[in-house]
């Protein structure tokens, strides 16, 4: 059972060595950011108003939330005292 287990280790080649280097890789990434579908002025303007907008509805959330706790807390303190 053990050589089994040795035979198969055996029959694993190392993995051979990159080739390229660095020319390379900057070869590939420039053919990968060719490929790369880039949004319009309008499409940015667009999502950065979305991003705005929800930011402020999720600030406006999170102030009422944050004054609705601190009136209940300031209630309930008032009714131990």
């Amino acid at each position: 059972m053990g050589k089994t287990n040795e035979n198969a280790k055996a029959k694993v080649k190392p993995e051979a060595k990159k080739q390229g280097g660095i020319r390379k890789y900057f070869r590939d990434l420039k053919s990968e950011l060719k490929k790369v579908t880039w949004p319009t002025k309008k499409q940015v303007a667009n999502n950065t108003g979305v991003v705005i907008a929800t930011m402020c509805v999720t600030g406006l959330f999170l102030a009422g939330v944050d004054w609705g706790l601190g009136w209940l807390f300031t209630v309930l303190v008032g009714l131990g005292a």
